[in-house]
């Protein structure tokens, strides 16, 4: 399967704790970044298999700063992400309907991005400069006999294991749960609405070149309604997640919702 994603986020609201903040207590105005990420997995058999995934972002970062420190700073950059690098395991039932993923993040992507008043923090970097251990697993049901509505569980943890320049990501765990419809067709196409919550919690930063230890980690749950097309040999899928609950460690920028485009091609 060859596969493309484009997710995007506009972090342009103040949090603190589990509600918004005065704009003024956080030097960030607003960080805007698009995804781009273009992957490959391959099934050496029904039990085995492994992926890669090469993200190419953008990002658009306003802050206080400057020659003063206290001067409106807009800066722009593109670059290739952390790329990662995971294997596919799914031989513990005979329906396939369990899995285990694990792999590496590599520090690709750059983490010394910045101007001539260093304006960029570590944390707001594309790269984080860390080689990350990643581990997750999978299952998915089915609902009703005629296996039309279906259920699906997943969870994963990344867990930075070796460091750059004194700057410790915190270790993050995201999970989802949810289900989807399997019955509709349109013009020969599958089409399967979906519905997930997403839960996710990530540890603050630390370390001497942390960017900044009390203004890093949260907890967040997400609600994503999506819709997948089915016209095999491609896939397309979309969905837009809305925060529900934040809570904030410090002052954060967030964004209202997270959008994410994918498209496959199986063969």
């Amino acid at each position: 399967m060859l596969f493309f994603n484009y997710d995007y986020q506009d972090q342009n609201r103040d949090w603190s704790g589990g509600s918004r903040a005065p704009a003024v207590d956080n030097p960030d105005k607003e960080i805007r970044t698009s995804f781009a990420t273009t992957g490959f997995q391959y099934l050496f058999n029904p039990d085995w298999g492994a992926q890669i995934e090469i993200p190419f972002d953008t990002r658009y970062f306003r802050t206080m700063g400057g020659p003063s420190g206290d001067d409106p700073v807009s800066l722009r950059w593109s670059q290739i992400g952390d790329i990662r690098l995971q294997g596919v395991y799914t031989g513990f039932s005979p329906d396939l309907s369990t899995g285990l993923i694990f792999g590496v993040k590599f520090p690709s992507g750059s983490y010394t991005q910045n101007d001539a008043y260093q304006d960029i923090d570590r944390d707001s970097e594309i790269g984080t400069g860390s080689t990350d251990f990643l581990v997750g697993a999978f299952h998915r049901g089915s609902l009703t006999a005629n296996q039309s509505w279906n259920w699906f569980l997943q969870g994963n943890l990344d867990q930075p294991i070796l460091f750059r320049d004194g700057y410790r990501p915190g270790l993050e765990v995201d999970a989802a749960i949810g289900v989807h419809y399997d019955g509709w067709t349109v013009g020969g196409a599958g089409v399967s609405p979906i519905g997930q919550v997403i839960v996710s919690d990530r540890a603050r930063d630390s370390g001497p070149n942390s960017a900044d230890p009390v203004a890093s980690g949260y907890k967040r749950v997400l609600l994503s309604p999506g819709l997948e097309m089915d016209l095999h040999p491609v896939r397309f899928y979309v969905d837009a997640e809305f925060p529900v609950y934040q809570r904030m460690t410090g002052n954060q920028l967030v964004a209202p919702v997270l959008l994410k485009i994918s498209a496959s091609y199986h063969f």
